[in-house]
Protein backbone atom coordinates (compact mmCIF):
# COMPACT_ATOMS: atom_id res chain seq x y z
CA UNK A 1 0.00 0.00 0.00
CA UNK A 2 1.42 3.32 -1.14
CA UNK A 3 0.21 6.37 0.80
CA UNK A 4 0.93 9.97 -0.21
CA UNK A 5 0.53 12.60 2.51
CA UNK A 6 0.30 16.24 1.40
CA UNK A 7 1.09 18.72 4.16
CA UNK A 8 2.76 17.95 7.47
CA UNK A 9 1.87 20.22 10.35
CA UNK A 10 -0.42 18.83 13.09
CA UNK A 11 -2.78 16.54 11.17
CA UNK A 12 -0.07 15.43 8.73
CA UNK A 13 2.48 14.60 11.41
CA UNK A 14 -0.14 12.72 13.41
CA UNK A 15 -1.34 10.86 10.32
CA UNK A 16 2.16 9.78 9.25
CA UNK A 17 2.97 8.41 12.70
CA UNK A 18 -0.38 6.65 12.96
CA UNK A 19 -0.20 5.12 9.48
CA UNK A 20 3.27 3.71 10.11
CA UNK A 21 2.26 2.41 13.54
CA UNK A 22 -0.88 0.68 12.28
CA UNK A 23 0.53 -0.38 8.88
CA UNK A 24 4.33 -0.63 9.18
CA UNK A 25 4.53 -2.27 5.76
CA UNK A 26 3.02 0.80 4.06
CA UNK A 27 5.11 3.01 1.81
CA UNK A 28 4.45 6.53 3.07
CA UNK A 29 5.58 9.51 0.99
CA UNK A 30 5.28 13.01 2.47
CA UNK A 31 5.26 16.32 0.59
CA UNK A 32 5.68 19.53 2.61
CA UNK A 33 6.14 23.04 1.18
CA UNK A 34 8.01 24.41 4.21
CA UNK A 35 11.38 23.43 5.67
CA UNK A 36 9.84 22.29 8.96
CA UNK A 37 7.00 20.16 10.31
CA UNK A 38 4.78 20.19 13.41
CA UNK A 39 5.13 23.86 14.41
CA UNK A 40 2.77 24.76 17.28
CA UNK A 41 1.41 28.07 16.05
CA UNK A 42 -0.66 28.35 19.24
CA UNK A 43 2.66 29.06 20.96
CA UNK A 44 3.55 32.07 18.79
CA UNK A 45 2.30 34.57 21.37
CA UNK A 46 4.41 32.87 24.04
CA UNK A 47 7.42 33.13 21.73
CA UNK A 48 6.66 36.76 20.89
CA UNK A 49 6.26 37.56 24.60
CA UNK A 50 9.51 35.86 25.55
CA UNK A 51 7.88 33.15 27.69
CA UNK A 52 9.26 30.56 25.27
CA UNK A 53 12.89 31.50 24.69
CA UNK A 54 13.72 29.01 21.95
CA UNK A 55 11.39 28.64 18.97
CA UNK A 56 12.69 25.11 18.42
CA UNK A 57 10.79 24.11 21.55
CA UNK A 58 7.55 24.77 19.62
CA UNK A 59 8.26 21.83 17.29
CA UNK A 60 7.24 18.41 18.57
CA UNK A 61 8.57 16.43 15.62
CA UNK A 62 10.97 16.84 12.70
CA UNK A 63 11.60 15.34 9.26
CA UNK A 64 14.33 13.12 10.68
CA UNK A 65 11.97 11.52 13.18
CA UNK A 66 9.37 10.79 10.50
CA UNK A 67 12.08 9.33 8.25
CA UNK A 68 13.34 7.14 11.10
CA UNK A 69 9.82 5.72 11.40
CA UNK A 70 9.90 4.73 7.73
CA UNK A 71 8.45 7.68 5.81
CA UNK A 72 10.00 9.22 2.71
CA UNK A 73 9.92 12.91 3.55
CA UNK A 74 10.13 15.48 0.77
CA UNK A 75 10.62 18.89 2.37
CA UNK A 76 10.31 22.13 0.40
CA UNK A 77 8.23 20.35 -2.25
CA UNK A 78 5.09 22.00 -3.58
CA UNK A 79 2.35 19.73 -4.91
CA UNK A 80 0.95 21.49 -7.98
CA UNK A 81 -1.75 19.08 -9.15
CA UNK A 82 -3.66 15.93 -8.22
CA UNK A 83 -5.20 13.51 -10.73
CA UNK A 84 -7.71 11.43 -8.81
CA UNK A 85 -8.55 9.23 -11.80
CA UNK A 86 -4.94 8.19 -12.44
CA UNK A 87 -4.18 8.44 -8.72
CA UNK A 88 -1.14 10.64 -9.23
CA UNK A 89 0.28 13.79 -7.65
CA UNK A 90 2.67 16.19 -9.34
CA UNK A 91 5.18 18.05 -7.17
CA UNK A 92 7.92 20.62 -7.72
CA UNK A 93 11.15 20.62 -5.71
CA UNK A 94 11.37 24.26 -4.63
CA UNK A 95 15.16 24.09 -4.30
CA UNK A 96 15.96 22.54 -7.69
CA UNK A 97 12.75 23.34 -9.62
CA UNK A 98 12.55 19.69 -10.70
CA UNK A 99 9.10 18.19 -11.24
CA UNK A 100 8.13 14.66 -10.22
CA UNK A 101 4.99 12.55 -10.53
CA UNK A 102 4.09 10.02 -7.83
CA UNK A 103 1.30 7.45 -7.86
CA UNK A 104 -0.68 6.47 -4.79
CA UNK A 105 -3.11 3.89 -3.50
CA UNK A 106 -4.32 6.19 -0.72
CA UNK A 107 -4.05 9.96 -0.57
CA UNK A 108 -4.08 11.99 2.67
CA UNK A 109 -4.93 15.68 2.41
CA UNK A 110 -3.55 17.48 5.44
CA UNK A 111 -2.85 20.77 3.69
CA UNK A 112 -4.03 22.89 6.61
CA UNK A 113 -5.26 26.45 6.44
CA UNK A 114 -4.02 29.95 5.72
CA UNK A 115 -4.86 33.28 7.35
CA UNK A 116 -7.67 35.21 5.70
CA UNK A 117 -6.34 38.37 4.04
CA UNK A 118 -9.25 40.76 3.45
CA UNK A 119 -9.12 43.03 0.36
CA UNK A 120 -8.49 46.25 2.30
CA UNK A 121 -6.87 49.19 0.49
CA UNK A 122 -3.20 49.50 1.48
CA UNK A 123 -2.96 45.99 2.90
CA UNK A 124 0.28 45.22 1.02
CA UNK A 125 2.24 47.81 3.02
CA UNK A 126 5.34 46.73 4.89
CA UNK A 127 4.89 45.59 8.47
CA UNK A 128 1.34 44.33 7.94
CA UNK A 129 1.97 40.77 9.01
CA UNK A 130 0.19 37.44 9.31
CA UNK A 131 0.46 35.06 12.25
CA UNK A 132 0.43 31.36 11.41
CA UNK A 133 3.78 29.65 10.84
CA UNK A 134 7.37 29.64 12.09
CA UNK A 135 8.70 32.13 9.54
CA UNK A 136 5.87 34.56 10.30
CA UNK A 137 6.56 34.25 14.03
CA UNK A 138 10.18 35.22 13.47
CA UNK A 139 9.18 38.14 11.28
CA UNK A 140 6.77 39.43 13.96
CA UNK A 141 9.49 39.26 16.61
CA UNK A 142 12.02 40.99 14.38
CA UNK A 143 9.60 43.77 13.35
CA UNK A 144 8.40 44.30 16.92
CA UNK A 145 11.89 45.25 18.11
CA UNK A 146 11.60 48.76 16.65
CA UNK A 147 7.80 49.09 16.80
CA UNK A 148 6.28 51.19 19.57
CA UNK A 149 2.66 51.26 18.42
CA UNK A 150 1.14 47.95 17.35
CA UNK A 151 -2.35 47.37 15.98
CA UNK A 152 -3.86 43.88 16.18
CA UNK A 153 -6.81 43.27 13.87
CA UNK A 154 -9.02 40.44 15.15
CA UNK A 155 -10.28 39.70 18.65
CA UNK A 156 -10.13 35.90 18.60
CA UNK A 157 -7.73 33.77 20.63
CA UNK A 158 -4.61 34.49 18.56
CA UNK A 159 -5.27 38.24 18.47
CA UNK A 160 -5.97 38.43 22.21
CA UNK A 161 -2.87 36.42 23.09
CA UNK A 162 -0.71 38.68 20.91
CA UNK A 163 -2.21 41.76 22.58
CA UNK A 164 -1.12 40.43 25.97
CA UNK A 165 2.38 39.57 24.68
CA UNK A 166 2.89 43.05 23.23
CA UNK A 167 1.54 44.81 26.33
CA UNK A 168 3.94 42.87 28.51
CA UNK A 169 6.73 43.86 26.11
CA UNK A 170 5.96 47.51 26.77
CA UNK A 171 4.22 48.31 23.48
CA UNK A 172 1.26 50.61 22.89
CA UNK A 173 -1.42 48.24 21.63
CA UNK A 174 -4.70 48.82 19.80
CA UNK A 175 -7.15 45.97 19.19
CA UNK A 176 -9.64 46.34 16.33
CA UNK A 177 -12.49 43.93 15.69
CA UNK A 178 -15.63 44.21 13.57
CA UNK A 179 -17.73 42.52 16.25
CA UNK A 180 -18.98 44.28 19.36
CA UNK A 181 -17.25 41.81 21.71
CA UNK A 182 -13.91 40.03 21.86
CA UNK A 183 -13.80 36.21 21.81
CA UNK A 184 -17.36 36.20 20.50
CA UNK A 185 -17.27 32.55 19.39
CA UNK A 186 -16.20 31.21 22.75
CA UNK A 187 -17.61 33.37 25.53
CA UNK A 188 -20.82 35.16 26.37
CA UNK A 189 -21.09 38.78 27.46
CA UNK A 190 -20.52 38.48 31.25
CA UNK A 191 -17.10 36.96 30.54
CA UNK A 192 -16.05 39.23 27.69
CA UNK A 193 -17.14 42.32 29.65
CA UNK A 194 -14.74 41.35 32.42
CA UNK A 195 -11.90 40.64 29.98
CA UNK A 196 -12.44 43.86 28.06
CA UNK A 197 -12.19 45.79 31.33
CA UNK A 198 -8.96 43.93 32.02
CA UNK A 199 -7.56 44.93 28.62
CA UNK A 200 -8.49 48.58 29.21
CA UNK A 201 -6.85 48.53 32.65
CA UNK A 202 -3.68 47.23 30.97
CA UNK A 203 -3.65 50.25 28.66
CA UNK A 204 -5.01 48.56 25.54
CA UNK A 205 -7.04 50.73 23.18
CA UNK A 206 -10.18 48.85 22.12
CA UNK A 207 -11.92 49.58 18.84
CA UNK A 208 -14.76 47.05 18.84
CA UNK A 209 -17.56 47.11 16.29
CA UNK A 210 -15.10 48.78 13.93
CA UNK A 211 -13.96 47.43 10.55
CA UNK A 212 -10.69 48.50 8.99
CA UNK A 213 -11.43 50.71 6.00
CA UNK A 214 -7.87 51.29 4.78
CA UNK A 215 -4.20 51.29 5.73
CA UNK A 216 -2.06 54.38 5.23
CA UNK A 217 1.67 54.13 4.50
CA UNK A 218 4.63 56.49 4.33
CA UNK A 219 6.89 57.06 1.33
CA UNK A 220 8.84 53.86 2.12
CA UNK A 221 5.61 51.82 2.02
CA UNK A 222 5.72 51.29 5.78
CA UNK A 223 2.32 51.27 7.43
CA UNK A 224 1.76 54.32 9.63
CA UNK A 225 -2.01 54.54 10.21
CA UNK A 226 -5.02 52.25 10.36
CA UNK A 227 -8.32 53.87 9.44
CA UNK A 228 -11.77 52.58 10.36
CA UNK A 229 -15.00 54.27 9.31
CA UNK A 230 -14.91 56.60 12.30
CA UNK A 231 -11.39 56.51 13.78
CA UNK A 232 -7.69 56.47 12.95
CA UNK A 233 -4.87 54.77 14.84
CA UNK A 234 -1.11 55.26 14.55
CA UNK A 235 0.76 52.04 13.80
CA UNK A 236 4.37 50.97 13.41
CA UNK A 237 3.20 47.39 12.82
CA UNK A 238 -0.12 45.63 12.17
CA UNK A 239 -0.91 41.96 12.80
CA UNK A 240 -3.88 40.47 10.93
CA UNK A 241 -5.72 37.77 12.90
CA UNK A 242 -9.13 37.70 11.26
CA UNK A 243 -9.50 33.95 10.83
CA UNK A 244 -8.40 31.07 8.63
CA UNK A 245 -9.56 29.45 5.43
CA UNK A 246 -8.87 25.82 4.43
CA UNK A 247 -6.13 25.30 1.84
CA UNK A 248 -7.93 22.81 -0.40
CA UNK A 249 -7.65 24.31 -3.88
CA UNK A 250 -5.55 21.37 -5.09
CA UNK A 251 -8.50 19.00 -5.16
CA UNK A 252 -10.82 21.47 -6.88
CA UNK A 253 -14.26 19.91 -7.21
CA UNK A 254 -12.98 16.34 -7.18
CA UNK A 255 -14.31 15.80 -3.64
CA UNK A 256 -17.29 17.23 -1.75
CA UNK A 257 -16.65 20.41 0.26
CA UNK A 258 -18.38 22.99 2.38
CA UNK A 259 -18.91 26.41 0.73
CA UNK A 260 -15.76 27.72 2.44
CA UNK A 261 -13.67 24.94 0.86
CA UNK A 262 -13.37 22.61 3.86
CA UNK A 263 -13.32 18.99 2.68
CA UNK A 264 -16.24 16.86 3.82
CA UNK A 265 -15.25 13.61 5.52
CA UNK A 266 -17.18 10.76 7.08
CA UNK A 267 -16.59 9.41 10.59
CA UNK A 268 -13.57 7.45 9.28
CA UNK A 269 -11.92 10.53 7.71
CA UNK A 270 -12.75 9.42 4.17
CA UNK A 271 -13.81 12.01 1.62
CA UNK A 272 -16.45 11.44 -1.05
CA UNK A 273 -13.68 9.45 -2.77
CA UNK A 274 -13.00 6.62 -0.28
CA UNK A 275 -9.28 6.35 -1.14
CA UNK A 276 -8.76 10.02 -0.31
CA UNK A 277 -8.62 11.00 3.35
CA UNK A 278 -8.59 14.49 4.85
CA UNK A 279 -7.85 15.76 8.34
CA UNK A 280 -7.06 18.91 10.29
CA UNK A 281 -7.62 22.46 9.11
CA UNK A 282 -8.36 21.30 5.56
CA UNK A 283 -11.36 19.22 6.69
CA UNK A 284 -14.68 19.59 8.42
CA UNK A 285 -15.38 18.38 11.94
CA UNK A 286 -18.55 16.86 13.31
CA UNK A 287 -19.76 19.38 15.87
CA UNK A 288 -21.56 17.49 18.61
CA UNK A 289 -23.57 20.33 20.21
CA UNK A 290 -25.57 20.81 17.00
CA UNK A 291 -24.96 17.38 15.39
CA UNK A 292 -23.75 19.13 12.24
CA UNK A 293 -20.70 19.54 10.03
CA UNK A 294 -18.63 22.57 10.91
CA UNK A 295 -15.24 24.16 10.33
CA UNK A 296 -13.21 24.53 13.54
CA UNK A 297 -9.46 24.82 12.84
CA UNK A 298 -7.88 23.73 16.13
CA UNK A 299 -4.72 21.70 16.71
CA UNK A 300 -6.68 19.37 19.01
CA UNK A 301 -9.05 18.44 16.20
CA UNK A 302 -6.13 18.02 13.80
CA UNK A 303 -4.13 15.53 15.85
CA UNK A 304 -7.20 13.42 16.61
CA UNK A 305 -8.26 13.28 12.99
CA UNK A 306 -4.69 12.50 11.92
CA UNK A 307 -4.59 9.53 14.28
CA UNK A 308 -7.88 8.29 12.85
CA UNK A 309 -6.47 8.42 9.31
CA UNK A 310 -3.89 5.83 10.34
CA UNK A 311 -6.46 3.70 12.15
CA UNK A 312 -8.71 3.62 9.08
CA UNK A 313 -6.24 3.74 6.20
CA UNK A 314 -6.81 0.06 5.31
CA UNK A 315 -10.48 -0.22 6.21
CA UNK A 316 -13.01 1.65 8.37
CA UNK A 317 -12.13 0.64 11.93
CA UNK A 318 -12.35 3.46 14.46
CA UNK A 319 -14.99 6.18 14.19
CA UNK A 320 -14.51 9.88 14.97
CA UNK A 321 -16.26 10.99 18.14
CA UNK A 322 -16.70 14.57 17.00
CA UNK A 323 -15.73 17.76 18.76
CA UNK A 324 -17.11 20.43 21.06
CA UNK A 325 -14.53 23.04 20.06
CA UNK A 326 -13.14 22.95 23.60
CA UNK A 327 -10.51 25.58 24.29
CA UNK A 328 -8.61 27.38 27.02
CA UNK A 329 -7.02 30.80 27.37
CA UNK A 330 -4.73 32.58 29.81
CA UNK A 331 -5.04 36.38 29.84
CA UNK A 332 -3.43 38.65 32.41
CA UNK A 333 -3.87 36.10 35.19
CA UNK A 334 -7.37 35.00 34.18
CA UNK A 335 -7.77 31.30 33.40
CA UNK A 336 -10.59 30.68 30.94
CA UNK A 337 -12.10 27.48 29.59
CA UNK A 338 -15.01 26.98 27.22
CA UNK A 339 -16.70 24.22 25.30
CA UNK A 340 -19.65 23.87 22.96
CA UNK A 341 -22.22 26.57 22.28
CA UNK A 342 -22.53 29.95 23.92
CA UNK A 343 -26.08 31.03 24.66
CA UNK A 344 -25.77 33.72 22.01
CA UNK A 345 -24.72 31.21 19.33
CA UNK A 346 -27.38 28.69 20.39
CA UNK A 347 -30.22 31.22 20.12
CA UNK A 348 -28.85 32.54 16.81
CA UNK A 349 -29.11 28.99 15.43
CA UNK A 350 -32.73 28.72 16.48
CA UNK A 351 -32.17 26.33 19.37
CA UNK A 352 -34.64 26.58 22.25
CA UNK A 353 -31.79 27.12 24.68
CA UNK A 354 -31.39 28.60 28.12
CA UNK A 355 -28.46 29.19 30.42
CA UNK A 356 -27.57 29.29 34.09
CA UNK A 357 -24.92 31.70 35.40
CA UNK A 358 -23.26 31.26 38.78
CA UNK A 359 -20.40 32.76 40.74
CA UNK A 360 -19.03 30.83 43.69
CA UNK A 361 -15.76 30.05 45.44
CA UNK A 362 -13.94 27.01 44.14
CA UNK A 363 -13.19 25.79 47.69
CA UNK A 364 -14.48 26.49 51.24
CA UNK A 365 -14.16 29.93 52.79
CA UNK A 366 -12.49 28.45 55.89
CA UNK A 367 -9.39 27.68 53.81
CA UNK A 368 -6.60 30.30 53.95
CA UNK A 369 -7.38 31.43 50.41
CA UNK A 370 -9.99 30.82 47.76
CA UNK A 371 -11.05 32.40 44.46
CA UNK A 372 -14.32 33.17 42.76
CA UNK A 373 -15.29 31.13 39.71
CA UNK A 374 -17.53 32.63 37.03
CA UNK A 375 -19.51 29.83 35.39
CA UNK A 376 -22.20 29.44 32.79
CA UNK A 377 -24.00 26.34 31.52
CA UNK A 378 -25.93 26.35 28.23
CA UNK A 379 -28.62 23.72 27.74
CA UNK A 380 -31.61 22.75 25.63
CA UNK A 381 -34.80 23.82 27.44
CA UNK A 382 -36.84 20.94 25.98
CA UNK A 383 -34.49 18.02 26.60
CA UNK A 384 -32.26 19.56 29.32
CA UNK A 385 -29.28 18.31 27.26
CA UNK A 386 -26.08 20.26 27.97
CA UNK A 387 -24.91 22.22 24.91
CA UNK A 388 -21.90 24.12 26.25
CA UNK A 389 -20.26 25.85 29.16
CA UNK A 390 -17.79 28.55 30.15
CA UNK A 391 -15.62 29.06 33.22
CA UNK A 392 -13.28 31.86 34.29
CA UNK A 393 -11.26 32.46 37.44
CA UNK A 394 -7.92 33.59 38.77
CA UNK A 395 -7.65 29.99 39.99
CA UNK A 396 -6.91 27.39 37.34
CA UNK A 397 -10.29 25.81 36.67
CA UNK A 398 -9.61 25.14 32.98
CA UNK A 399 -9.64 21.35 33.29
CA UNK A 400 -13.32 21.67 34.20
CA UNK A 401 -13.90 22.73 30.58
CA UNK A 402 -12.75 19.21 29.66
CA UNK A 403 -15.33 17.77 32.07
CA UNK A 404 -18.05 19.88 30.45
CA UNK A 405 -16.78 18.76 27.04
CA UNK A 406 -17.39 15.14 28.00
CA UNK A 407 -20.84 16.09 29.26
CA UNK A 408 -21.71 17.58 25.86
CA UNK A 409 -20.16 14.70 23.89
CA UNK A 410 -22.05 12.10 25.91
CA UNK A 411 -25.33 14.03 25.70
CA UNK A 412 -25.65 14.44 29.45
CA UNK A 413 -28.49 16.48 30.92
CA UNK A 414 -28.28 19.16 33.56
CA UNK A 415 -29.69 16.60 36.04
CA UNK A 416 -26.86 14.19 35.19
CA UNK A 417 -24.24 16.85 35.89
CA UNK A 418 -26.04 18.14 38.98
CA UNK A 419 -25.71 14.71 40.61
CA UNK A 420 -22.39 13.57 39.11
CA UNK A 421 -19.95 12.01 41.54
CA UNK A 422 -17.04 14.40 42.14
CA UNK A 423 -14.70 14.06 45.12
CA UNK A 424 -14.63 16.49 48.04
CA UNK A 425 -11.41 17.64 49.68
CA UNK A 426 -11.15 21.17 51.14
CA UNK A 427 -7.81 21.84 49.45
CA UNK A 428 -9.51 21.49 46.06
CA UNK A 429 -13.28 21.96 46.21
CA UNK A 430 -16.48 21.87 48.28
CA UNK A 431 -18.86 19.02 49.23
CA UNK A 432 -20.74 20.01 46.11
CA UNK A 433 -18.23 20.63 43.32
CA UNK A 434 -18.79 23.94 41.56
CA UNK A 435 -19.91 22.08 38.42
CA UNK A 436 -22.58 20.32 40.49
CA UNK A 437 -23.71 23.70 41.80
CA UNK A 438 -23.79 25.18 38.31
CA UNK A 439 -25.97 22.34 37.02
CA UNK A 440 -28.24 22.63 40.07
CA UNK A 441 -28.68 26.31 39.22
CA UNK A 442 -29.69 25.21 35.73
CA UNK A 443 -32.23 22.80 37.23
CA UNK A 444 -33.74 25.69 39.18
Amino acid sequence: MKVVVIGCTHAGTSAVKSILKESPEAEVIVYERNDNVSFLSCGIALYVGGVVKNAQDLFYSNPEELASLGATVNMEHNVTSIDTELKQVTAVNLKTNETSITSYDKLVMTTGSWPIVPPIPGIKANNILLCKNYNQANKIIDSAKDAKKIVVVGGGYIGIELVEAFVESGKEVTLIDGLERILNKYLDKPFTDKLEQELLSQGVTLALGENVARFESDEQSNVKKVHTASKSFDADMVILCVGFKPSTELLGDQVDKLPNGAIKVNEYMQTSQPDIFAAGDSAIVHYNPTQSDNYIPLATNAVRQGLLVGKNIKKPTLAYRGTQGTSGLYLFGWKIGSTGLTIENALTQGINADMAYLEDNYRPEFMPTTEKVMMQLVFDKDTKRILGGQLMSKYDITQSANTLSLAVQNEMTVEDLALSDFFFQPHFDRPWNYLNLLAQAAMD
